[in-house]
């Protein structure tokens, strides 16, 4: 078994890919003119960025490269309690260094202005399609409950081996395809977290929101499942997530 040391390490580089990918094609390429790559292409980043590190670096962490999954995996039975604080700790430094390194390549371009939002997470009049703070709220929850629901289920002793990376990033995916709209996406506090430091004000104000409800889907995720009687796991994810 890797150590702590280790397993954070990952953590960290694999959070750090997650938010400098998923957020950089929405920064750099989402609008670039006449080859932008559009709100399809930033939602197939943000699952790349998934499937590519758990391959990468699953075997030592796990790869939950977000606080609501790694908090969903404890509540479904596969995590211990006292890992979770690290992990979590290491996955927001990793999104906010990730935000950090994307701040320094995006303000190369002339007219560069973090105004524009710089991929931080929102709702109201900071939602791309103007959704209320209920709406928002209410797309978070459901959308990473349903994605605990998938991690929990293809990582699953009995589900078929080396999948999981596969299902779980075309979850992600599939996730933001239904809704960048509607707050940039986020199911993910680290992820919310790296932008919305570099923006300030309104981003800071409302990452309350970006903590909260993916943190209530994840644990009703993990909670669920649990209940199903789907999950005997036959081993704790403090060790890896088997792939």
């Amino acid at each position: 078994m890797n150590s702590m040391s280790q397993r954070l390490g990952a953590e960290f580089l694999g959070t750090f890919w997650l938010v400098f990918g998923g957020c950089g094609s929405a920064v750099l390429a989402a609008a670039f003119p006449e080859l932008g790559i559009g709100f399809t292409g930033v939602a197939f980043a943000f699952g790349l960025t998934v499937l590519t590190m758990a391959y990468a670096v699953g075997h030592i962490s796990g790869a939950h490269f977000n606080p609501a999954v790694t908090i969903g995996l404890w509540a479904g039975g596969r995590f211990p309690a006292v890992d979770i604080i690290p992990y979590i700790i290491v996955q927001v430094l990793g999104g906010i260094a990730a935000a950090g390194v994307l701040y320094l390549i995006a303000s190369g371009k002339a007219g560069f202005d973090l105004s524009a939002g710089f991929a931080s997470n929102g709702y109201g009049d900071h939602s791309p399609g103007g959704y209320t703070m209920t709406s928002a709220f209410l797309a978070e929850v459901v959308l990473t409950f349903f994605f605990l629901v998938v991690i929990l289920g293809s990582t699953h002793g009995r589900a078929p081996v080396g999948f999981a990376p596969i299902a779980i990033g075309l979850a992600l995916t599939l996730i933001h395809l239904i809704s960048i709209p509607v707050t940039n996406t986020s199911v993910n506090p680290a992820r919310s977290t790296g932008p919305a430091v570099f923006v300030g004000g309104w981003a800071l104000a409302q990452l309350w929101m970006f903590w909260i409800a993916p943190i209530l889907g994840a644990l009703l995720g993990g909670f669920v499942y649990r209940w199903l009687g789907a999950d005997v796991p036959t081993k704790i994810v403090g060790e890896p997530i088997k792939r």
